[in-house]
């Protein structure tokens, strides 16, 4: 094998010691170099030319009493949006078979609480394990948990948790008071002690800085464990919420912070969530580039709107994407899959010599 072969097959390593200048230094590089090195880190961990694709439901939406500033759920704010109680598990049950008919490989439950109650813990555990037993990964989100209670969800069959840390530590209490950030890393404590694995990013486009961009990717790699999931979302704008005025993000500053996300965690999926609705398939395109590697289906995500399943199809079709299939095997064999498709790629020519 030639000495360039060889350097492709050389994987990046996974830190958790990340500085803030090593991070800026990568938002400065010129916008198509941080692409070329963020394009070349995805293809050491995972087929460029697949996306894993989630669907995510609403299992109890409004009155949540936590005052998160960008969410319409929040019971704070008066968004028009309507209450709904928790939803019946055979009702939750034929929207994952639904999910799973349209292509999904792991269906997400979302519950506007602070945190669950004992009283609806019977329910959410059934939830999983009936979805679970469809063939599909399962995911929840239910606000902050109890040891116990992580406990739980990880006997009853629960893939992924997810929790994001939405910001950096120093613009979190601009976002949010109900709740601490020390609040939500022992959550997420909590779901790795039990065993399950993490879904954790963050917003872009709350009015934080750039330092606090670069202050969330230094949160999320520096975690004792990267999260497997990395979702990255774009602010949805919702009337009545306190950031409904907020200047947008540069769509461009958004497709960084994917690149840097993959640099700085070359093993996470690193997912397109909130904000694809206003995302041009030029955008997203690049964002796929860049190293996005996982989307959310269907025509909402809890709240507010989403791409509709036929246009992600047809883009994916565009690009020559394929649906990514659930790979059941250690680490070390993924590695070694890894290293054989890019020998094949190079005996294609697809590598060359500069």
């Amino acid at each position: 094998m030639s000495n360039h072969a060889t350097a492709q097959l050389q994987t990046s390593p996974v830190r958790h010691d990340w500085s803030a200048d090593e991070v800026q230094a990568l938002f400065e590089l010129p916008f198509n170099d941080l692409l070329f090195k963020a394009q070349s880190v995805h293809r050491q961990h995972f087929n460029p030319n697949e996306v894993q694709v989630s669907t995510l439901l609403s299992i109890k939406t409004g009155a949540c009493p936590e005052d998160c500033k960008y969410c319409p759920q929040s019971a704070h704010y008066d968004t028009g949006l309507e209450k709904q109680r928790l939803l019946e598990v055979e009702a939750v049950l034929a929207k994952a078979k639904q999910a799973k008919e349209a292509g999904s490989t792991r269906f997400c439950m979302g519950a506007a609480w602070k945190h669950p109650t004992d009283r609806d813990m019977p329910y959410v555990l059934d939830m999983v394990k009936g979805v679970k037993e469809m063939g599909l990964e399962t995911c929840m989100t239910l606000g902050m948990l109890k040891e116990d209670q992580a406990e739980q969800l990880a006997e009853a069959g629960l893939d992924y948790y997810n929790h994001n840390l939405d910001t950096s530590p120093e613009f979190y209490d601009k976002i949010i008071t109900t709740r601490t950030y020390q609040d939500r890393l022992d959550t997420l404590g909590h779901v790795r002690d039990a065993g399950m694995k993490i879904c954790s990013g963050g917003i872009l486009g709350m009015g934080e800085t750039a330092n606090d961009r670069i202050g969330l990717l230094c949160q999320l790699a520096n975690l004792p464990k990267q999260p497997e999931s990395v979702p990255i979302n774009m602010l949805v704008k919702v009337e009545g919420t306190p950031l409904e005025e907020v200047e947008d993000l540069d769509p461009l500053e958004f497709i960084r912070n994917i690149a840097v996300a993959r640099i700085m965690m070359p093993k996470s999926h690193v997912r397109l969530s909130a904000g694809r609705e206003q995302m041009s398939d030029e955008l997203q395109s690049m964002a796929f580039f860049a190293g996005a590697n996982s989307i959310f289906y269907g025509e909402c995500l809890l709240t507010t709107p989403n791409p509709e399943t036929h246009r992600d199809l047809q883009l994916f079709k565009r690009l020559g994407i394929n649906v990514e299939q659930r790979i059941e095997s250690s680490d070390e064999q993924q590695e070694q899959q890894i290293a054989k498709d890019l020998q094949a790629q190079q005996d294609d020519k697809l590598f060359y010599q500069a």
